[in-house]
């Protein structure tokens, strides 16, 4: 794989993902919490946002250049297999040592990775007044239920607008869920306006388009547009591509402003229960959906006909299973506007992968992934003190 082809493709994961808290009177996180405390676990939730930019930047995702263009059947594999985190929650609860993981794949970041997972034990910090309890198992798989819902919506319209629309159009449009999280975040008083969070939003979203339209128009790194199942008058419809990509971006806006609002904080439920529950739901309730696609003709079910293709669908698999869980605990540990900005680092990543690897870039994309890395310099200073309250004395 060429590195032309890597920017292209950490431009389409941009676009897949696979995005507060505190009050208006006092926009902290960790509420009655130590600022130091608080300071630890903002930078440990940055940590973890940079090993899922890793595991998604060094992916290959095989899966769109081998022309798999299944995106319910994707989507619904790739969530089904958080079930297996409800095997790890009760291996814990036994007292059994998970930290063995029987997976093979080339990346070391998604052996860390599960690696951080099979040992995963929630942190212990206590909570203040202003929390409520830990999550129940009932009021936790409430919660997943819903959150599998707005989960399943926000992946699924992105990876089937590609299908109608182009692969620049969409991830500009994809990466204006930084505008929802902050507005949503508002509204909910999870993220406090400043002016800082909006430039840092702008910036984010002119250097993704910046970078998109460059890599879009560069001569070699043309693919055939992928065609949707179906009649052929339905194969290219660039306002349904546009509408499902923009409202991936709404939903994924609406899910980590959920979470963010509804769990607060990582000591208030333990994440390998929630997940197990989302994959489980999705299992059981999310699959009449592709039944109606089927027989609609919107997306005809097929088994992979390759053995490359099964191998591409399982380290798929595989890096959602870890990438996803660990951007959670991530979010959690920062805000939702960090994290979203966050992502969009899988553009610069493949920028500096060029350069080393002694390939040229264009000026265009290199002030697009500049633009990127400073609104993410911006938007984490900005939520640093926001969130640790560092004004406070320590």
């Amino acid at each position: 794989m060429t590195l032309d082809e890597t920017l292209d493709i950490s431009i389409q994961r941009l676009s897949y993902s696979t995005s507060s808290i505190g009050s208006v009177q006092k926009p902290s996180l960790f509420h009655g919490k130590l600022p130091n405390t608080a300071r630890r676990q903002f930078i440990l939730g940055l940590a973890l946002l940079m090993v899922v930019v890793f595991l998604w930047t060094s992916s290959n995702f095989a899966l769109f250049q081998e022309g798999y263009d299944k995106p319910f059947l994707v989507t619904y594999m790739n969530t089904s297999a958080f079930s297996l985190y409800l095997l790890l929650f009760f291996w814990r609860k036994k007292g059994l040592s998970a930290g063995s993981v029987g997976f093979n794949t080339e990346s070391m970041f998604t052996i860390l990775a599960l690696n951080l997972i099979a040992n995963y034990t929630p942190t212990q910090i206590p909570l203040s007044d202003n929390d409520s309890l830990p999550l129940t198992i009932q009021e936790t798989a409430k919660l997943a239920l819903l959150f599998c819902f707005i989960w399943f919506i926000a992946n699924w319209t992105v990876n089937a607008s590609l299908n109608y629309t182009s692969i620049a159009s969409a991830t500009i449009l994809s990466s204006m869920s930084g505008f929802f999280t902050l507005g949503i975040g508002h509204i909910f008083l999870v993220e406090v306006l400043s002016l800082g969070k909006v430039a840092a939003v702008l910036m984010s979203f002119l250097g993704v388009m910046m970078v998109s339209i460059s890599d879009s128009s560069s001569p070699g790194t043309q693919k055939p547009q992928p065609v949707i199942d179906g009649p052929p008058e339905h194969t290219l419809r660039p306002l349904l591509g546009d509408t499902l990509a923009l409202l991936s971006a709404v939903f994924y806006a609406f899910y980590v402003i959920l979470l963010k609002v509804r769990i607060r904080t990582e000591s208030r439920i333990d994440m390998q229960l929630f997940f197990g529950f989302v994959g489980l739901f999705n299992i059981l309730l999310c699959w009449p959906i592709g039944m109606v696609l089927h027989f609609t003709g919107v997306e005809h079910f097929e088994l992979p006909t390759t053995a490359w293709v099964v191998m591409a669908i399982l380290t798929n698999m595989l890096v959602t299973l870890s990438s996803d869980y660990i951007y959670v605990l991530a979010m959690l540990k920062t805000t939702p506007l960090v994290v979203t900005i966050g992502l969009s680092l899988t553009i610069p990543l493949a920028v500096i992968g060029d350069f080393f690897f002694g390939k040229s870039t264009n000026g265009q994309v290199l002030i697009g992934a500049a633009l990127v890395l400073v609104s993410f310099i911006v938007v984490g200073i900005d939520n640093m003190y926001a969130v640790t309250g560092v004004n406070d004395e320590a």
